[in-house]
């Protein structure tokens, strides 16, 4: 068998997207629809009850987390029918152009018991997180048949901040979440598809916007501390008094544990973020600090035939020198304002600046490549962001009908060194690549949301988007500089409401960057082969025929149909410092979800996704390779019920699955499924003082977070290495209490 590498930080997947467009182009001569779940926009959910003797929360008055722009000129309809917010999903009629479009709600967040900061994202239905190495590293991210790796292909915001980061030192759009506060989250705005003039890179499978608070709900302060298994450790205190004419959002939260490993894991996490917010939807501001700080130990995957023979047990590492610290501190503005003199439009900006520090320690292979000091290797990666992103919408008559026009610019530079060195124990040994690169990049979007009739709206956009890249490499043949541009056009229809029923038809152009080292990369740093360079921008596209009804009383429920095909694309690998060829693909699938409330105390919530990915071209290295992805996970189910102000008592149970995947392109060795159960009981003992207890891994399964098919290499062993499976296990059933005072 042909030696592989390992598959954890640049899974073998392809990103080119070639669609069939089939059904895209009988779909062209219609029109699009206006985007109801903009990014600002809020409404009272009707589930959001406060605790006994707690006053209701108050809703946010300003730019980020109210009215947006594009809401505030949407067109009006001749009949519109009340939003209502059944369960823990904005998913309702009239509120979204597309079946898989919805926002989560701050009850879910609040209500649902999680073991990380960053899998508040697997409430996007269809969604899995997971995590192959220590609580301080990006957790991987499953959507739609692809294995996302650290965030490839799902853009992610937090705060009107870009979280993903292109040339990064593990992967390509590496997003890490764990600088997040649940519960300063107010929403989650989620999309799938590439459907969305306002969505650039990194979007082709979907994005998510995160919003923080402006006030606090319920109270104008909170402080809790929980105590759990493993030395698990969290504190957070956080208020939002008045300040002048505005508020100021404080918030410091310590996290620590130990984690089950048999190599501790000593994570420390300090996070901070001060937030002032002053005005209301249509004229307002904040402005935002954060700052986040940890260090860890990491038990990364381990090979299946250490724990058979007895070498470590199951919680056990072979390198227990790997781990990592990062920073990142950030200082952003968001504000919204209406424009005298032109007909009454909306003007909103966002601008950012964000420092980030990541070293990180890993060994795969163990002591396959260096069978005297290991194969230990060390990315750096420190870098400074700058973003502004204004956008202009105003309304107005086409062709008679009500009408919204918005365009918009994005631009954002990254200054980034990148740096990947073999070590031992985390001492340096020998330089693979340093890259200075510059990386910068300008959007345009425009977008026309038009209401046609009564039961028939529509929305056209169209996105250009430039990028210029420079890298100045350790070794001069792999330097230089080059700018692309790609333009996108996207479009959806939106057809009723009858009987309480929408109809949806979406298609879009989308695309992908890659990393700016691989542009330029001509020969490997680690063999001195000689290599091609990488396109730097990749086309994709996708489509969509969904449905969503509420014409069951107290139920919502969405369907849609998808598809999105990559044509081909050289893929460049962190872990290694160069690229990896990989092939032409197509992935299409159904999604179903649905939300029911049927006593005023009970919510539940159910999704459903069904995928297949398949290479659709002939393997460059290997044609006899089979046709399977692997990491796509064909398969994946949630299922969630809570229980709310049942007098002084609350609860949660949420159970998760996903199926078998395949680990290699002929199918011939497969993971296995994964179900896991968590629970959350609570008791609000008066208006100040509430507890509640998690129980993570109820039924204590036995099961991996991920898993992988690669040679590695142990001590003893043929200088060729074994092909064999490498997983990370899901933790051992812990518990963790919680207690809260508000004021």
């Amino acid at each position: 068998m042909a030696r592989r590498r390992p598959q954890s930080c640049a899974p073998f997947k392809a990103d080119v997207v070639a669609i069939a467009w089939t059904l895209c182009s009988c779909l062209l001569s219609f029109g699009m629809s206006p985007s109801r779940a903009a990014e600002g926009d809020i409404r009272t959910p009707t589930d959001v009850t406060a605790p006994p003797g707690a006053s209701a929360p108050e809703q946010p008055a300003t730019a980020q987390d109210a009215t947006t722009p594009k809401e505030a000129a949407t067109p009006k309809q001749t009949t519109t029918p009340e939003v209502q917010i059944i369960g823990h999903y904005q998913t309702g009629i009239e509120t979204s152009d597309a079946a898989s479009e919805g926002s989560v709600t701050y009850k879910l967040i609040e209500d649902r018991p999680i073991m990380r900061p960053g899998e508040i994202l697997e409430f996007v239905p269809g969604m899995i997180i997971t995590q192959h190495s220590g609580d301080g590293k990006a957790n991987q991210y499953f959507l739609r048949g692809y294995n996302l790796d650290h965030g490839t292909d799902f853009a992610t915001y937090v705060a009107g901040m870009p979280v993903n980061m292109p040339t990064h030192a593990h992967g390509q759009g590496y997003s890490d979440l764990n600088f997040v506060i649940p519960e300063l989250v107010s929403r989650i705005d989620f999309k799938k598809g590439p459907y969305y003039a306002e969505e650039g890179d990194f979007s082709t499978v979907g994005a998510s916007h995160i919003h923080y608070f402006d006030q606090l709900p319920y109270s104008t302060g909170l402080a809790l501390v929980t105590l759990g298994s493993y030395d698990y450790t969290r504190a957070l205190v956080a208020a939002s008094p008045a300040v002048g004419d505005g508020h100021l959002l404080m918030a410091f939260e310590y996290q620590g544990t130990n984690g089950p490993w048999e190599n501790p894991e000593d994570f420390n996490k300090y996070n901070t973020v001060l937030r002032y917010s002053q005005g209301s939807a249509l004229r307002g501001f904040n402005i935002t600090a954060m700052a986040y700080d940890a260090k860890w130990n990491s038990t990364d995957q381990i090979p299946q035939r250490a724990v058979d023979e007895g070498l470590i047990p199951r919680f056990g590492a072979i390198d227990a020198s790997d781990g990592g610290q990062t920073t990142r501190y950030s200082l952003s503005f968001a504000g919204t304002t209406p424009v005298s003199g032109l007909g009454g439009p909306q003007f909103q900006v966002d601008a950012f600046i964000i420092g980030y520090n990541l070293d990180l320690w890993s060994n795969f292979t163990f002591f396959l490549d260096d069978p005297v000091n290991g194969d230990q290797f060390h990315q750096a990666d420190r870098r400074q962001i700058y973003g502004l992103r204004p956008n202009l919408a105003w309304a107005g008559k086409l062709w008679g009908a009500e009408s919204t026009t918005r365009v918009g610019l994005q631009l954002r530079y990254d200054d980034i060194n990148v740096t990947l060195s073999n070590t031992a124990a985390r001492q340096f040994v020998s330089l693979t690549r340093q890259d200075k690169v510059g990386e910068g990049t300008a959007g345009v979007f425009a977008e026309n949301a038009t209401q046609w009739t009564r039961w028939f709206r529509s929305v056209l956009g169209i996105r250009f988007d430039y990028f210029n890249f420079k890298d100045t490499s350790s070794n001069p043949v792999n330097s230089g500089q080059a700018d692309a541009n790609i333009t996108s056009p996207k479009m959806s229809l939106i057809f009723g409401p009858w009987s309480k029923t929408e109809y949806f038809i979406n298609a879009g152009y989308g695309f992908h960057s890659n990393d700016a080292r691989g542009v330029f990369t001509t020969v490997d740093p680690k063999t001195g082969d000689i290599v091609e360079p990488v396109t730097p921008l990749v086309r994709t596209k996708g489509a969509e025929l969904g449905v969503r009804t509420e014409i069951i009383p107290k139920v919502q429920t969405s369907l849609a149909l998808w598809v999105l095909t990559q044509a081909s694309e050289l893929v460049f690998v962190g872990d290694a410092g160069t690229t990896e060829p990989s092939r032409a693909s197509r992935r299409e699938g159904i999604e179903w979800i649905a939300s029911y409330q049927p006593l005023p105390w009970l919510l539940l919530d159910f999704e459903l996704s069904l995928s297949k990915a398949r290479f659709t071209s002939t393997d460059p290295l290997d044609p006899s390779a089979g046709d399977y992805i692997p990491g796509a996970i064909p398969v994946t189910a949630h299922f969630g019920a809570a229980v709310q102000n049942l007098g002084p008592w609350s609860g949660a149970f949420e159970l998760r699955y996903f199926s078998s995947y395949p680990l290699i392109e002929d199918n011939s060795v497969r993971s296995s499924a994964s179900t896991l159960a968590n629970a959350r009981v609570g008791y609000q003992f008066n208006k100040t003082w509430s507890a509640h207890l998690d129980i993570l891994n109820l039924f204590n399964t036995q099961a991996n977070d991920i898993t992988y098919f690669y040679t590695s290499r142990l001590p003893g062993e043929p200088l060729a290495g074994v092909d064999d499976i490498h997983f990370h296990p899901v933790e051992p059933r812990q518990f963790r209490f919680t207690v809260t005072a508000r004021f």
